[in-house]
């Protein structure tokens, strides 16, 4: 398998999907064709796999055990290295891919872990083996979910693990007009419908180019003073992350959808200011910037580096 790209396989059953279903169905191929999701005769939500049962779903109340004053998300992007994570409150980051790095280093126990990108489980199961210890808390998609079934679906059995489920484009159920989601109470989107916030996430959450989105919909519902930003710099997403070298670094579209993930955070911030939560960026070089989220250096390193 290359190391940039999801099993060819998995690719044959992308395509197919968006042939055989259209536009409506196309997302089938998240959990086709041996996940899926079902509710258990104790009212649990279960996730199973090939018909055994591997993982129980819980809601989104499992994060917020402990009172956090600031919840940062912590990204892979180059500003990282330029942080002391080890000033932040304990348990209070949300890691969000490759991130988990710094699991063990200067994050002893994160409030969670975020992965929603299948490809990033096929490149990297090994390391999440490594660093993710049994009850940590994952935030993972139904897309995820099913890629790490296909590498070992034993191994989530002793996680904790919330759903990430596309509000537009759920599991076993259609794709989801702007009409439809206005009606939902629960539901924030501009005027344009392209962007979007769920007050519920475990109803649902808008993905928007980057898992930064998604894991910012969960903090939110958390209602912290202060919801910091860490390596979601964006616009350098082309350059390699902080544990990458030039020449080595795996693709990302991130940089790609830097309007879209900047739309979303944007609504998203008008959205916690309403709530009493304020926004702040931990990096000095993000695209954050550019919507308004202000800077504070009480992460950046004396040296710069």
């Amino acid at each position: 398998m290359p190391h940039r790209d999801r099993p060819f396989s998995r690719s044959l059953i992308k395509l197919g999907t968006r042939l055989l279903l259209g536009r409506a169905w196309a997302h089938a191929q998240d959990w086709f064709p041996w996940l899926s999701i079902r509710q258990t005769p104790q009212a649990e939500r279960a996730v199973f796999y090939h018909g055994a049962r591997v993982a129980t779903l819980l809601g989104s109340a499992v994060l917020w055990g402990a009172e956090v004053d600031t919840v940062t998300i912590v990204g892979s992007g180059p500003s990282v290295a330029l942080a002391d994570l080890t000033r932040l409150e304990r348990g209070s980051a949300m890691l969000l891919n490759g991130a988990i790095h710094l699991i063990g280093e200067c994050i002893a126990a994160p409030l969670a872990v975020a992965i929603q990108d299948e490809r990033f489980v096929f490149r990297h199961f090994a390391l999440m083996r490594k660093k993710i210890a049994a009850g940590q808390r994952l935030l993972l998609s139904v897309a995820a979910l099913r890629a790490i079934c296909e590498n070992d679906s034993l191994w989530l059995a002793d996680k904790r693990i919330v759903l990430i489920d596309d509000i537009r484009k759920p599991y076993e159920l259609p794709r989801r007009r702007d009409g439809t989601l206005r009606a939902l109470d629960f539901v924030r989107l501009d005027r344009s419908g392209r962007y979007g916030v769920s007050l519920e996430p475990d109803r649902g959450v808008f993905e928007g180019g980057s898992v930064a989105v998604s894991a910012l919909q969960f903090a939110l519902a958390g209602r912290p003073q202060t919801i910091g930003f860490i390596g979601v710099d964006i616009r350098n997403a082309a350059g390699p992350r902080f544990y990458e070298h030039a020449g080595t670094a795996a693709f990302s579209g991130v940089a790609g959808a830097e309007q879209r993930i900047l739309g979303h955070i944007g609504l998203a911030m008008s959205v916690a200011e309403t709530r009493g939560t304020r926004f702040v960026n931990f990096s000095p070089v993000s695209a954050l910037a550019d919507i308004g989220v202000g800077f504070d250096d009480r992460l950046l390193r004396p040296t710069g580096r």
